[in-house]
């Protein structure tokens, strides 16, 4: 059998106060539904974290509307370091989280009357959709862009993301990575100019090469129906010298820190990515735990070193309160989980 990917399962963020975050993307993003929380030490990033286990405290909420969640992370051990320049469009590296949203008027109001940091109007993206950008309390990026693929119910109009822009030094070549490794095969738009709606981002006025790439085969997998369509928006800079977002940097440091798929058969997703010149950095093993969850997780690096995550998960809970755990190692691998057994987990909804 070959690998499955059931979505973008979520960003890792890194933030200089976990609560905060939380509370923050809770209440703003309705991203209220803690999957887990864990303070412990991460033993297994060593080539990202300086050769040293550093000690960290995480939480990865989702939100009940669909869409991959946020893997929210803060050394405990150090303080997290933020980039040395002010991140520019095309710019090597994840950039700016996708976020979906159901009314795209309702949400720019919502953040507008709330205060948060809106970037221009909303506009029209070269896919035909309506979107706008913002920042967090911590300045990292996020589009909030209309959707019409949804799974259960929300407090917010918001969902969870639905992919990333990323800077990239070769277009094709990323291309062709992220269709061949992840299943981003459909190339929605492609084109070089200075966009009008990325202007309002810094560095936005650059000219630069823009793919936005989605996923023709419609997902698989036990969290697909929750994690739904996703898309790559690549950034290629032409008048501009980019520089890595993480350079000098260490992974868990203060940004986008990873973009995480949800898989099935990590033994295959080996053979494929290391005869495609992309093997594995760093290899978790099977069985490992985070906090409630249970799973094994992978990294690779796309082209220009940007951290993408693969978690083929064993075990997460459903319903805590009552110690119900999904044990998903003896179910078909291809199946979508029950909507109703996915949506008992808005009883473990936090509310701000």
């Amino acid at each position: 059998m070959s690998y499955i990917i059931s979505g973008i399962q979520q960003v890792g963020i890194g933030v200089p106060d976990v609560n905060k975050g939380f509370s923050w993307y809770n209440k703003y993003l309705g991203m209220d539904i803690p999957i887990f929380e864990e303070a412990a030490e991460a033993k297994l990033m060593l080539p990202y974290t300086g050769g040293m286990p550093h000690k960290r405290h995480a939480i990865l909420a989702i939100n009940m509307k669909g869409g991959g969640g946020f893997e929210i992370w803060q050394y405990t051990s150090r303080t997290p370091q933020a980039p040395w320049f002010k991140p520019q469009l095309g710019d090597l590296g994840l950039f700016c989280a996708k976020i979906k949203t159901d009314n795209i008027q309702s949400s720019y109001d919502f953040l507008n009357s709330e205060k948060v940091k809106i970037l221009g109007k909303i506009c029209v993206s070269p896919t035909g959709k309506k979107h706008f950008y913002m920042e967090d309390v911590f300045g990292n990026l996020f589009e909030i862009i209309e959707d019409d693929v949804w799974f259960g119910k929300g407090l917010k109009n918001t969902g969870g993301s639905v992919g990333m822009m990323i800077g990239v030094s070769d277009l094709e070549r990323s291309i062709k990575f992220y269709s061949d490794v992840l299943g981003y095969d459909t190339v929605l738009f492609k084109g070089e100019e200075s966009f009008d709606d990325l202007s309002v981002l810094p560095g936005g006025s650059v000219r630069c090469k823009r793919a936005i790439l989605t996923h023709n085969k419609k997902r698989q997998g036990p969290f697909s129906k929750l994690f739904g369509n996703s898309y790559i928006e690549l950034i290629e800079a032409k008048n501009y010298s980019a520089r890595k977002i993480f350079e000098n940097r260490l992974w868990g440091d203060l940004g986008f820190i990873h973009l995480c798929f949800d898989i099935k058969n990590m033994s295959a997703l080996k053979t494929k990515c290391e005869s495609l010149g992309h093997p594995f950095t760093v290899d978790g093993g099977a069985g490992f735990e985070m906090g409630e969850a249970a799973g094994h997780f992978t990294y690779i690096e796309d082209p220009d070193g940007a951290l993408i995550e693969f978690v083929e998960t064993i075990k997460i809970p459903i319903m805590k309160k009552w110690g119900w755990y999904l044990d998903l190692s003896k179910r078909a691998p291809e199946k979508p989980l029950p909507d109703w057994m996915l949506k008992a987990l808005k009883f473990n909804r936090r509310k701000i």
